[in-house]
């Protein structure tokens, strides 16, 4: 079988299994965040944290509540790195630097988790699962309660106060009901394929070059699950997904992907059911997988391509690839990590093609929207969306409405500051690292190379994603520091607009469809959609991606 077919098979095998989870999965998310029960065990979770589980918020309470949980997150997996030296299961392992164990705290409570560390020489069990694994639990339920805040203030109908549901119970209910479940289950099928899963110590792993490897065991199966499912990326080791322990076979590869791509794409059906029409959350699936199939295809096209005889005699740009997955499963892991805030890689993207690695780049830079990472993805497809019918409206010289609100001067706001601000943190932190003279050592590699190595870790930081383009040494105080910023910066300051936005919505009286308003179920909306994307993208990083990945690829 020729390495085109076997890829195409692959992407065809991942979007059946999708379409098969979209609506059962879709349907029983809709029904998580609607319903007015209280599991026992969520009792208990509440009554500890002193939380009223039926209380309504407004968006400055649902605000509060996501920021003090998040700083609480930071601060004790901050202290458990500092304290790893004289904890139990540490493995020998010191305690983490200052600087380190600050950018690695924001990393994980941020749904980023950004690496500048060697998982297997650095973090022992108890940092690992006591620290990272859970909050790669609790950061994407995070995303998750954001995004159903802003479902919420396109589904409710006026409230004078804006209520947008209760923070607490989104987000132990987004854990307990859904990630817990799910992870479960994607840990007993990884494990069942080969990832490990132990408590193990350092051990001798057999020979290499003439000298002896030291491995050490973890709960890796669990983690990985998580990982993947909840679109956070921090993995147990540093080669990641590339690793055999955590990635053993081909089906454990694609079974990776389908997790990553599982929950952002089924929450467009949950959107679709919570506003009471099916059809809204269609559109905004059909915008998503648009995208998501096109940067498949053009990764795949731009690796595959053949540019001289050793490359044709090998089937594609081999290097840099996982030969255990084959060009085909390695451009479509890329693609799905690059446009989900996920940032797990099986492959080394500084080894794809200059125009293969702009394709990760660009895919980041849209925001992760297509599908996007869990939660962050449909809020800010729908943020899009809001500005889409602005757009609209603009053509028309129609005041713009979506879903019966309307889009007025106040919305379109909070909408523009949204898409604002992950630019300026990309582009303004890129410029100062390349002006002063020390970051600037960081770089491996000159040129446009160079360029993209420290353009794509700020694009990554800033939109969460935590994928590396690998050759920058970031394990400095510069950018253990500004990364640690950026990642601050580009999570909370846009969810500050998009429950602002969720607020505004909730207050207004719905209006009714006459024969003026554009119809957003319909797939010209959805086109609309793709183009807005694309075009607001290309015309904010068309000049930086001028001097990286494309002087790069042009050159070749």
């Amino acid at each position: 079988m020729s390495p085109v077919l076997a890829g195409v098979l692959q992407l065809l095998a991942l979007i059946a299994a999708l379409a098969l989870a979209y609506v059962p999965l879709g349907n029983y998310m809709a029904r998580v965040y609607s319903s007015t029960t209280h599991w026992r065990v969520e009792k208990l979770i509440y009554k500890g944290i002193g939380a009223n589980p039926d209380a309504e918020m407004r968006w400055p309470a649902y605000l509060r509540g996501v920021l003090a949980f998040s700083l609480i997150g930071v601060l004790f997996l901050y202290a458990l790195q500092r304290l790893q030296g004289v904890l139990p299961g540490s493995l020998g392992f010191a305690s983490i630097d200052p600087d380190q164990a600050f950018n690695t705290a924001v990393s994980f409570v941020t749904n980023t988790n950004w690496q500048s560390y060697y998982g297997e020489q650095a973090m022992g069990h108890v940092v690992q699962t006591a620290g990272l694994a859970v909050q790669n639990f609790v950061s994407a339920a995070v995303g998750m309660a954001v995004a159903v805040a802003l479902v919420r203030g396109f589904a409710r109908s006026r409230s004078r106060t804006g209520e947008l549901g209760n923070f607490w119970t989104d987000l132990v209910r987004g854990v307990t009901r859904v990630l817990v479940p799910l992870a479960f289950v994607a840990a007993v099928v990884l494990a069942a394929r080969g990832v490990i899963q132990n408590f193990s110590g350092i051990h001798e792993a057999g020979q290499f070059m003439g000298g002896s490897q030291q491995w050490n065991g973890g709960a890796v199966a669990s983690q990985e699950a998580i990982k993947e499912l909840g679109t956070n990326g921090g993995g147990y080791f540093n080669a990641n997904s590339a690793h055999p322990f955590e990635n053993p076979t081909p089906f454990t590869n694609l079974f990776e992907i389908f997790l990553i791509l599982l929950i952002p794409f089924s929450l467009t059906r949950t959107f679709g059911v919570m506003v009471g029409s099916v059809k809204q959350g269609y559109a905004v699936l059909a915008a998503m997988a648009t995208v998501w199939l096109g940067f498949t295809a053009l990764m795949m096209w731009t690796e595959f391509a053949h540019h001289g005889p050793a490359l044709e005699l090998a089937g594609g740009a081999t290097e840099g690839k996982e030969v255990r997955f084959g060009i085909g499963a390695s451009s479509i892991f890329a693609v799905a990590t690059t446009l989900t805030s996920t940032g797990a890689v099986d492959s080394l993207h500084s080894s794809f093609t200059g125009l293969g690695g702009g394709v990760t780049m660009l895919g980041m830079m849209l925001g992760e929207i297509a599908p996007g990472g869990v939660g962050s993805g449909l809020y800010g497809m729908l943020v899009m969306a809001v500005i889409a019918v602005f757009v609209a409206g603009l053509m028309v010289g129609r005041t713009p409405e979506y879903l019966g609100r309307k889009i007025g001067t106040r919305e379109i706001k909070f909408a523009a500051c949204y898409l604002l601000i992950t630019p300026a943190l990309v582009l303004t932190f890129t410029a100062a690292a390349l002006a002063l003279p020390t970051p600037g050592d960081s770089m491996t590699n000159s040129g446009a190379h160079g360029f993209s190595e420290i353009l794509y870790a700020y694009t990554s930081a800033a939109n969460n994603n935590g994928s590396a383009f690998a050759g920058l040494d970031a394990d400095t105080q510069w950018f253990n520091t500004t990364l640690g910023i950026a990642m601050l910066l580009g999570r909370f300051l846009p969810m500050v607009f998009v429950l602002a936005l969720a607020g505004s919505l909730a207050q207004q009286k719905p209006v009714p469809v006459t024969a003026g308003t554009l119809r957003t179920e319909k797939p010209l909306f959805s086109g609309l959609l793709v183009g807005n994307v694309l075009i607001v993208t290309g015309l904010t990083y068309f000049p930086a991606l001028a001097l990286g990945p494309l002087a790069e690829g042009l050159a070749a």
